[in-house]
């Protein structure tokens, strides 16, 4: 007698997933960090970051500027060119940056602009506005967007300017809430989303004050506005020893694969939502 089949177990990623949230550090002999970076990271190559891709079954992956690159973003872009389109990148121009370049940068995979107050430390909300405005104007014809890295507080200060900006907006790791949902010190980030001009990504839950308040978060920001959410696993996961200078070199944080996959399922939790989150929302806003 045939035994019958085992069922079929359904993917722990859908065809087409995107991690839309990681850096690569590539060799600093080639890729030089720049003198006043606040923290330095050890390695991570390319190779290691096409293996994580292999171990969740991601297809595409969005690479960011990380600070200690500054505006150079020789590693950004040479390794959106080894990805060969499954690849799109956020990146740090300098300001006087041509025009002609930017359509060079967009023909490799660069589909946004990233301004980062938090890794400064920066607390005041002036200190991006200005950037906001010049850099959404400079990118909307491209179809870019921005992202901003910055805490609660300085968002809740600049939602009103972000939502008239010509460029779409994406906040990083969960807007940086400082609590929970229902608070009224943070309804403002489910407000953002709802208007259609701002986007948020379920990534980095250990940089939250709460992170426990993650799966709450997420039901929420997905409750309101589910085309506006992504997921990114902010690979390879970038931490600031404590007590060590910041040109001494600061360990990754040990994230197993399974743990990002639990938590990813765990924020999407069904089949629709985990297709829109991790494939179709992605395909829209960096086309690939």
């Amino acid at each position: 007698m045939v035994s019958p089949s085992p069922p079929e177990r359904e993917p722990l990623l859908p065809p087409g997933a995107c991690d839309c949230h990681v850096h690569v550090i590539g060799p600093p002999e080639r890729y030089p960090m720049v003198a006043d970076r606040h923290y330095t990271p050890g390695p991570a190559p390319l190779p290691a970051l096409q293996a994580h891709m292999t171990a969740l079954g991601l297809e595409r992956a969005v690479i960011v500027q990380p600070s200690v690159y500054g505006n150079d973003n020789r590693c950004l872009l040479d390794s959106l060119d080894q990805l060969q389109g499954r690849g799109r990148g956020v990146a740090v121009p300098p300001d006087d940056v041509s025009s002609r370049e930017l359509r060079d940068m967009h023909a490799r995979g660069v589909r946004g602009v990233r301004i980062n107050l938090e890794s400064a430390g920066t607390r005041a909300a002036d200190a991006a506005a200005a950037p906001a405005q010049r850099w959404a104007a400079r990118v909307a014809d491209l179809g870019w967007h921005l992202q901003l890295y910055a805490s609660a507080p300085v968002l809740q200060a600049l939602s009103e300017h972000l939502v008239r900006l010509p460029a779409p907006v994406v906040l990083d790791h969960f807007a940086l809430v400082d609590g929970v949902p229902g608070a009224s010190a943070t309804a403002f980030c489910v407000d953002l989303l709802r208007t259609g001009r701002v986007s948020v990504k379920l990534s980095a839950p250990y940089r939250l004050a709460v992170p426990d308040a993650a799966r709450a978060w997420a039901d929420a920001f997905l409750d309101a506005a589910p085309e506006r959410v992504l997921w990114g696993s902010d690979w390879p996961h970038t931490a600031r020893q404590p007590g060590l200078g910041p040109l001494e070199v600061s360990p990754y944080r040990f994230i197993r694969s399974e743990e990002l996959a639990t938590s990813c399922r765990a924020w999407l939790a069904t089949p629709e939502r985990r297709r829109r989150v991790l494939v179709d929302t992605p395909k829209m806003l960096y086309g690939f």
